[in-house]
């Protein structure tokens, strides 16, 4: 039974008043909106647009991002939820710990390690490589050996952007929200003229058919295949409806990162409010963004012609406009700054209330005196994404961010469920509506999306839960702050249930 024991809220909720461990409350509701469009917007509006629009759902890509905007927010809804009635730093881990136990709260702060850590890592490689083409227009070449190319040795700029950001993280938390929001006015600017400057281009036959005839998808073979294709033994079908949806299951991943808004909830001054509306505001214009630019792409180019490497690009210099296509190479480059410094506050948050929780070692949740900010744990993230973005070639590991992100999606949703029966007197500043209709139907379509991943990621993914399991027993299970104290501490005086949505300016009394 001890692997089924729960820290209550209240618990949770007195840790963050420990001086050792209290984070600063320096952010706003639109700070947090910025985090998720800092994270959210990256090379995905870039790429993935050409990729879904050319491979799988020809102009209908545009319905494919509605799709996957859809099942985003089914999960959004969720953690928004909970995040108004847990604002404790570590999001789905805290949440998990408090409805689901604290095995299953360690897999999920494991599968957490295991996503951020990598992602950063992969877009830090990725910026590394825009940057190097940006230098190349001003007549500027790197050597192979320092940028990660083809015999070199380490990815410096990939390495040096990561400590640069790590070191903004460590000065405090509004420092890094300030950073973001210039750069995110930046790439929402370059993301908003490319908009524009493409309507310009626009033919409407490239919008003919809008969606194309069907026709089979090549499929995969053993490990290359996906679950759905080991399973059922039939590949899904490019363009038509079913590409729309199987195109949907592909730009999903363009919207990760929404769910890091929630763990600054801690830091947040009005969590009840601020936290809902940062998740559900920044996954609406980065929906509303991603939908202008497929419509647009899709619109200058016949949809088979797109180029799948760099599809925004290509398609201004098929018009004659290189500029543009410049400009989006700097637009890209701004957006996966953000997109590294975010998923490592991420990080360092989870890891934060993990190590609080004696999970991990104590040490590591000491806040800085002066900046207010989980410091260890942050040089310690900084390092390590570093050295993965400078020695290891990561795309085969990709997909494990995707797998890891819907997992948690999934847990995310059981867990309102499983609160909401086992301890509805706790005050919810922002509730779920149609419970639990909707985080039934997050599940499904989350569980529905990871079918469309390889065999050979379920298997990288069950071998990298297995070892999380491992050091659990080993130390977790041992080191736990619950298997020490033994009670869960007396429960919060009764407070009033905040069912008001996002109308209550004022946090709930404690």
């Amino acid at each position: 039974m001890s692997l089924l024991r729960r820290k209550s809220v209240e618990q949770s909720m007195r840790d963050t008043e420990q001086p050792e461990h209290r984070l600063r409350k320096d952010l706003s509701g639109l700070d947090l909106t910025v985090f998720g469009i800092g994270v959210i917007i990256g090379t995905g509006i870039f790429v993935l647009t050409g990729v879904a629009a050319n491979q799988t759902a020809g102009p209908a890509v545009a319905l494919s991002f509605v799709v996957a905007g859809i099942a985003c927010a089914l999960a959004a809804l969720c953690y928004a939820e909970f995040a108004s009635t847990v604002p404790v730093a570590g999001s789905a881990y805290t949440y998990s710990y408090a409805a689901l136990g604290e095995l299953i709260a360690w897999i999920i702060g494991w599968d957490l390690i295991l996503e951020f850590v990598l992602a950063a890592a992969v877009v830090a490689v990725g910026w590394s490589q825009y940057f190097a083409v940006l230098l190349e227009t001003l007549g500027v070449t790197l050597p192979p050996a320092i940028t990660g190319g083809e015999g070199g040795a380490f990815n410096l700029p990939a390495a040096l952007i990561v400590l640069i950001l790590t070191a903004v993280l460590v000065a405090g938390i509004k420092v890094s929200s300030r950073l973001n929001a210039v750069v995110v006015t930046i790439k929402v600017a370059v993301v908003l003229f490319v908009i524009v400057a493409g309507l310009f281009f626009v033919k409407r036959e490239n919008y003919t058919p809008f969606v194309p005839p069907a026709e089979p998808a090549a499929g995969g073979s053993g490990a290359d295949a996906t679950l759905l294709e080991a399973v059922f033994g039939q590949a899904p079908a490019n363009f038509g409806i079913s590409g729309i949806f199987a195109a949907g299951a592909l730009v999903f991943f363009a919207f990760i990162g929404f769910d890091i808004v929630a763990t600054a909830a801690e830091e947040t001054r009005v969590p009840h409010r601020d936290v809902p509306r940062g998740i559900l505001g920044s996954l609406a214009v980065c929906t509303t963004l991603y939908v202008a630019v497929s419509l647009v792409v899709v619109g200058m180019q016949n949809y088979a012609e797109l180029d799948t490497a760099a599809p925004l690009a290509a398609a201004f210099q098929a018009v004659g406009q290189p500029f543009i296509a410049n400009l989006i190479t700097v637009g890209a480059l701004a957006g996966l700054t953000t997109v590294v410094m975010i998923l490592m506050l991420g990080q360092s948050r989870v890891a934060f209330a993990m190590s609080r929780d004696g999970l991990l070692p104590r040490w590591l949740a000491r806040v800085h005196p002066r900046f207010g900010t989980p410091h260890r744990i942050t040089v310690i993230v900084g390092v390590v994404v570093a050295v993965l973005a400078g020695f290891i070639p990561l795309e085969e590991l990709a997909e494990l961010v995707n797998i890891g992100t819907l997992f948690a999606f999934v847990l995310v949703a059981a867990a309102v469920i499983l609160l909401r029966r086992t301890r509805p007197d706790l005050p919810r500043g922002f509730r779920v509506p149609w419970g639990p209709v909707i985080p039934v139907l997050a599940m499904v379509a989350c569980a529905v999306l990871m079918l469309f991943l390889t065999v050979e990621t379920w298997l990288r993914f069950f071998a990298w839960m297995a070892l999380g399991i491992v050091v659990y027993f080993l130390y977790g299970r041992r080191r736990s702050r619950l298997a020490h104290d033994g009670q869960e501490g007396p429960p919060m005086p009764d407070q009033p249930d905040l069912d008001t949505g996002f109308g209550s300016s004022s946090p709930p009394p404690r």
